[in-house]
C-alpha cells in the first residue's frame, strides 16, 4: 500500500552538523524520515525540490512581543509574520512590556487569551520574576510557563520592578524544582557611573553611563546564587566581554549556567553610532569594536552558549528621533527578521561556517526552552520546521521589506549577507519570497 506523504529535498539539508543531499519525507507535520535524495520509489507523494540551503527553523527564545497592552508597540500578528520572514519557526515571549506583566497565573491566562487565531509561528513564553511574586512561580510554571526572568535593575517600566538577592533566593528553589530556567537581565549597579547627562546626541554619554562593570557584577551575583541553589540560571543578552572569563570558571565548575548574546553586540559597534541616531539605542548597550572581538571569541569557544535577537520594539516617538536624546529615549533594537542574514555576514567573514551559525540560532536556544526533542532540528520525529536559506550574497537591509511593526531599526540601509526564501512551520509553507500564507502557529504550553 501506499500513503499520501509530503517530501521536500535538497542538494544541501543541514543533519546532524553536516550538509548533505536528502529528503525529509513529512507526515502529519513531523519529519517521518530522513531518506536519500532519490530515494522515492514505492511511495506516492508530492515532492518538492529545493535549490538552498535546507534548515531548521531557527528558534528565537527573547522577543518582545508586548501584547496585550502594548500592541501599539509589536502585537502577535507583527511579530510572527517577521519571524516567519527571518527563517524563525519558534520564538518566546518576554513577561514585559505587556499589560499585565506576566508575573501571576492570572496574568499568563490573559496573555494566552490574547494569542487567538494571530500566531504566523510557534510561540512559548517566559513568565517573570519580581519581589513579592514568588508564590505565584510553580503555579505558572505547571500552566506551561517554560522559565522566567528577572531584573537586577530597573527594567524600564515600574511595574516590573528589579530582583533583589533576597527575592532571588526565594525564586529560584522553586523554578529549580519546577524544572524551569531563571533568565536575567544582568546589570547590577555596583559603581557610580557617570549620570547619561551633557550631550545627549552623543552615544559616548550614553554608553558611559552603563559601564561593563555593571553586567560584571551582577553576573558574578548570580553564579554565587546558582551555586547556591544549584537553579539554572540564563544570562539574557551578554554585551561585557569582560565577563566571560567568569562565566568560563562558572562553567568549569559544572554549574547550570548558559549565556546569549545578540545580532546587535555582533554586527554594531559603538564607535559607528551616528550623532543622534537613538534607534541604536539598547540595554546593556552595544560596545566597542575590541569587545565585540572578544564577544566573537567567546561564542567561538563555547564559552557563549547561542544567539537571540532581544527584539524590542517601540513606538517610533518613544525613540525620539527629533531630539537625538540618548538618554531619553526607549531603549530597545528592532531586528526580528533580520538575524541569520545580518550575523551570517559577520560568521562568514570570520571563518565560521553556516552548519555552526544554524546550530547557535536553532538547536542551542531549543534547549534552553525545553523543547529541544522536537525544534532546532532536522531530524526523524521532529517538527516539520524549516526554512529555505540562500547563504550568498550581499543585499541591503531596506525599510518596506520589514515585517514587523515599526520600521525602526539600525539596520536599515546596511548589507546582510544571503536572504531566506521560504519557511515551512510542520511542513505547511507559511512564508515565500516576500508573501505570507494563512497557516497558523500554536501556543507552546510547558517544555517537552
Amino acid at each position: 500500500m501506499t500513503r499520501e506523504r509530503t517530501a521536500i529535498r535538497s542538494e544541501r539539508v543541514l543533519i546532524d552538523g553536516a550538509l548533505r543531499p536528502a529528503c525529509l519525507l513529512i507526515e502529519d507535520g513531523r519529519i517521518e524520515d530522513v531518506v536519500e535524495f532519490s530515494a522515492l520509489e514505492g511511495v506516492s507523494f508530492h515532492v518538492e525540490q529545493i535549490d538552498s540551503v535546507l534548515i531548521p527553523g531557527l528558534v528565537d527564545t527573547h522577543v518582545h512581543i508586548n501584547e496585550p497592552g502594548r500592541t501599539d508597540w509589536e502585537g502577535f500578528a507583527t511579530a510572527t509574520r517577521a519571524a516567519a520572514a527571518g527563517g524563525v519557526t519558534t520564538l518566546i515571549d518576554m513577561p514585559l512590556n505587556c499589560i499585565p506583566v506576566t508575573t501571576s497565573l492570572a496574568a499568563l491566562e490573559t496573555k494566552l487569551e490574547a494569542v487567538g487565531e494571530l500566531l504566523s509561528v510557534d510561540v512559548g513564553f517566559w513568565g517573570g520574576v519580581v519581589p513579592g511574586n514568588a508564590g505565584e512561580l510553580a503555579a505558572m510554571a505547571e500552566r506551561g510557563m517554560l522559565g522566567a526572568k528577572c531584573f537586577l535593575c530597573h527594567s524600564g517600566i515600574d511595574d516590573f520592578p528589579a530582583s533583589s538577592r533576597e527575592d532571588l533566593r526565594a525564586a529560584m528553589p522553586i523554578l529549580r524544582d519546577a524544572g524551569v530556567p531563571l533568565l536575567v537581565h544582568a546589570e547590577l549597579e555596583a559603581e557610580l557611573a557617570p549620570p547619561c547627562a551633557g550631550d545627549v546626541r552623543a552615544y559616548a554619554t550614553y554608553l558611559a553611563s552603563r559601564p561593563r562593570s555593571w553586567e560584571d557584577a551582577a553576573i558574578a551575583q548570580m553564579i554565587e546564587l546558582c551555586r547556591e541553589t544549584r537553579a539554572r540560571v540564563h544570562i539574557v543578552h551578554l554585551s561585557s566581554a569582560s565577563a566571560l572569563p567568569l562565566i568560563r570558571s562558572a562553567k568549569d565548575d559544572g554549574l547550570p549556567l548558559t549565556v546569549e548574546t545578540c545580532p546587535h553586540y555582533l554586527c554594531l559597534t559603538a564607535e559607528e553610532v551616528p550623532e543622534g541616531a537613538t534607534e541604536w539605542k539598547c540595554a546593556p548597550p552595544i560596545r566597542e569594536r575590541e569587545n565585540r572581538e572578544l564577544l566573537w571569541a567567546g561564542l567561538e569557544s563555547g564559552v557563549i552558549d547561542f544567539v537571540t535577537s532581544d527584539h524590542s520594539p517601540c513606538t517610533p516617538h518613544l525613540k525620539k528621533p527629533a531630539e537625538g536624546d540618548f538618554c531619553g529615549a526607549w531603549g530597545g533594537i528592532a531586528s526580528l527578521q533580520l538575524g541569520l542574514p545580518s550575523v551570517w555576514a559577520q560568521a562568514h567573514a570570520r571563518g565560521m561556517s553556516l552548519t555552526q551559525l544554524v546550530a547557535l540560532m536553532s538547536e542551542r536556544p531549543a534547549r534552553l526552552a525545553g523543547v529541544e526533542r522536537r525544534k532546532g532540528r532536522i531530524a526523524r520525529g521532529f517538527d516539520a520546521d524549516l526554512a529555505a536559506f540562500s547563504p550568498d550574497g550581499y543585499t541591503t537591509v531596506a525599510r518596506d521589506a520589514l515585517q514587523f511593526r515599526h520600521k525602526v531599526s539600525p539596520y536599515i540601509g546596511r548589507e546582510v549577507l544571503g536572504q531566506i526564501e521560504k519557511t515551512w512551520l510542520r511542513g505547511q509553507p507559511i512564508y515565500a519570497d516576500g508573501v505570507h500564507t494563512d497557516a497558523r502557529g500554536r501556543a507552546i504550553l510547558g517544555r517537552s
